[in-house]
């Protein structure tokens, strides 16, 4: 823990919004100092129920503050980039709700100012830090799994396509505002986290499909403006000849997929449920672990602290200079490569190469 306090401004306070500031309003160590939204009555509620004292409809004013070192973004896909930018461009560091942003050239100009501003930045993936996550990394990082050659990365869900579905505006299923579906909404978490575990290797050809099959409520199809895929499927090949499979659905006649998996020459690892199976000789063993007891010797052995709690105190613990930052913009930005060369192969019905996405990436960012 720490003495010193952040000082933070949120930028967009809806339903992802109001999980932000209910985490900052927990972490001793953090201050919001203002919030913004365009949606004022709603701003300066939630503004008044948490203690916060200034409220702005128009984010640059917030940017503004010389007392906000780091400015939280919960905004559409399509915004997060010009909103990044303008955040980085007046001093602050920055926390970026995922996806990355829209498409990947966006993604990468916001990696890009970074890097020339000398702020961080990093990208939510509270995956990272759950227990699963961190006993398969410390499996890897220990040699336990030998080399990594191959993993799989999977999201399923019955029925639970925003607004369609019952939950959720129709912003989260509009190209326009999202720019993509089930891969942007919930394959980045599960492609991020794979790729944070094989130690973010280079993407080298891509090849995928994706689907839109699943009967839905004729009235919400019809005012939702429903035009992104509910199911996604992808094939990677990447450097020092490591593969990835990926399946991620919103929709789909099926129960659920077994969790995401690593496998190495002397093991392997699976996330949910969680297992680490390897062979002693002759022998083949399949162990599970006690993961709330690995996470209390990580707290109370190793003194961790709150600096891998969950994405947002990693974050502040960055900010602070209490931990290196994570590389989650770069796996973010790699996470957006594989994303968007799903959707390009799907057009084109074959495989692509790293660099045809990167050619043919289009900006989809909105002017703010």
């Amino acid at each position: 823990m720490t003495n010193n306090t952040s000082r933070v401004g949120i930028i967009g306070v809806g339903q992802i919004g109001k999980g932000h500031v209910h985490t900052y309003m927990g972490m001793p160590h953090v201050e919001i100092v203002a919030i913004a939204d365009i949606n004022e009555a709603e701003a300066r509620r939630v503004a008044a129920q948490n203690g916060i004292a200034n409220v702005y409809t128009d984010f640059r004013e917030l940017l503004a503050r010389d007392d906000i070192e780091a400015v939280d973004l919960c905004l559409h896909n399509n915004f997060h980039m010009p909103v990044t930018l303008a955040a980085l461009e007046a001093g602050k560091h920055v926390f970026c709700e995922k996806p990355m942003a829209g498409a990947y050239i966006d993604a990468e100009r916001m990696l890009t100012t970074a890097r020339e501003s000398g702020r961080m930045l990093s990208i939510q993936n509270r995956e990272y830090f759950i227990n699963e996550t961190k006993a398969a990394k410390f499996l890897i990082d220990a040699g336990y799994l030998g080399k990594l050659y191959h993993a799989r990365s999977t999201g399923h869900r019955r029925r639970g396509r925003p607004f369609v579905d019952g939950y959720g505006s129709p912003f989260f299923v509009q190209k326009g505002i999202a720019s993509g579906g089930a891969l942007y909404d919930m394959g980045v978490y599960h492609i991020s986290t794979v790729l944070y575990l094989l130690d973010n290797p280079d993407v080298l050809r891509i090849s995928g499909k994706t689907y839109q099959e699943t009967a839905m409520n004729p009235a919400r199809r019809a005012r939702s403006g429903y035009n992104v895929e509910e199911l996604g499927l992808g094939f990677v090949r990447m450097a020092d000849n490591i593969t990835l499979d990926i399946i991620e659905a919103w929709a789909i006649h099926m129960n659920a997929f077994e969790g995401s998996f690593v496998v190495g020459r002397a093991g392997g690892v699976r996330l949910n449920p969680f297992g680490y199976f390897h062979s002693a000789g002759d022998l083949e063993l399949d162990s599970t672990a006690n993961l709330k007891i690995f996470d209390f010797r990580l707290h109370s052995v190793h003194e961790q602290g709150d600096i891998y709690d969950g994405a947002q105190q990693h974050w502040i613990a960055a900010v602070q200079g209490r931990v290196e930052l994570l590389p989650t913009a770069e796996i973010a930005l790699n996470c957006m490569l594989i994303s968007e060369g799903i959707y390009l192969s799907n057009q084109l019905g074959r495989e692509v190469t790293a660099e045809e996405v990167r050619e043919a990436s289009v900006s989809t960012a909105v002017a703010v």
